[in-house]
């Protein structure tokens, strides 16, 4: 069988979630695709549960745990198909997923990213993205979070990028920009990745009709993501923020890192806000490293600021 599809699932004691998601891929419509289960050093029987549950899987064993972007990147090195489908241990597919990401790439020959309407596993009326923004102060967003699915997000239209709990890229286009950004470990690894393949000129189609449902946080969330999420939001900054436009927002930029800082600061009895706090401090001394891959990331420039402008929200 043709592969046409390689769905890439990065694993980290993910056992409780794990038959859950690969029984959904069994399901799909779309037949022409291989399943790739990336294992970050496990101590649970996640490996025994797809040894014995789930053959058809290709088992990539990591030695150590390479995050979420380390896990991803050895399963895209591993893939055979054109398309690399990003999926969440934590998440389980509809049926139709992987046909509607598919089907969307091939009538969107412009874009080298599709994203999908993702619920919330336990509230499947509640959205949990519908694609991601970026805001014009530096802050990225899941569309739709936490809005009741009213058909509001059922037309198919560009957006800014997709959230890898669940999506697809074109392996050519992974392969000219770059993989995720490994430094970044987890959190935001998405966005940096769209900011990458905009800024190289290609675009971020939304199909409402490749539905996941997601665990919300099941294998993060709290304080790690607090910390990560603030670290990265500054790392993307420094890293892919167009200068022309930081020098015309950087006002915005700096209050809306400092109201970040300053709501962290009122909740200051949690463990979270301090992660964010940590977070923010360790993205300032990451600074340096990001800027040096400004220069990377540039050279594949197809587009004037004004068009990455226009990809922005207000704040």
């Amino acid at each position: 069988m043709e592969v046409k599809v390689s769905v890439v699932i990065p694993n980290w004691n993910g056992e409780r979630f794990l038959r859950g998601c690969l029984q959904s891929l069994r399901e799909q419509t779309f037949k022409a695709f291989e399943v790739i289960l990336v294992d970050n050093a496990s101590t649970d029987g996640s490996l025994a549960l797809v040894e014995k549950e789930f053959p058809e899987v290709r088992v990539v064993k990591l030695v150590r745990n390479l995050g979420l972007t380390g896990g991803a990147n050895a399963g895209i090195k591993a893939a055979q198909g054109e398309v690399i489908a990003l999926l969440n241990n934590d998440a389980e597919a509809h049926p139709n997923w992987l046909e509607s990401l598919w089907d969307a790439l091939q009538r969107h020959p412009e874009a080298g990213m599709a994203a999908s309407k993702i619920l919330l596993y336990d509230r499947r009326s509640i959205i949990n993205s519908a694609g991601d923004f970026y805001r014009l102060d530096g802050v990225p967003g899941n569309r739709g979070v936490w809005e009741e699915d009213r058909g509001q997000y059922d037309r198919e239209e560009y957006v800014f990028g997709a959230c890898g709990g669940a999506a697809a890229y074109r392996k050519a286009m992974l392969e000219e920009i770059g993989l995720f950004d490994e430094d970044m470990f987890m959190y935001c690894e998405d966005v940096d990745l769209a900011w990458r393949a905009q800024i190289a000129g290609y675009r971020c189609v939304y199909t409402p009709k490749a539905i996941a449902y997601h665990r919300l946080s099941a294998t993060g969330g709290g304080k790690l993501a607090s910390f990560y999420n603030g670290r990265n939001f500054i790392y993307v900054l420094a890293k892919d923020y167009p200068s022309s436009l930081f020098r015309k927002y950087w006002p915005i930029i700096l209050k809306a890192q400092l109201k970040i800082a300053a709501d962290a600061l009122r909740a200051w009895r949690g463990e979270a806000a301090r992660a964010r706090l940590r977070g923010q401090l360790a993205g300032l001394k990451a600074i340096p490293l990001a800027l040096s891959k400004r220069q990377s990331v540039y050279s594949l420039r197809r587009v004037p600021d004004s068009y990455l402008e226009s990809l922005l929200l207000p704040p």
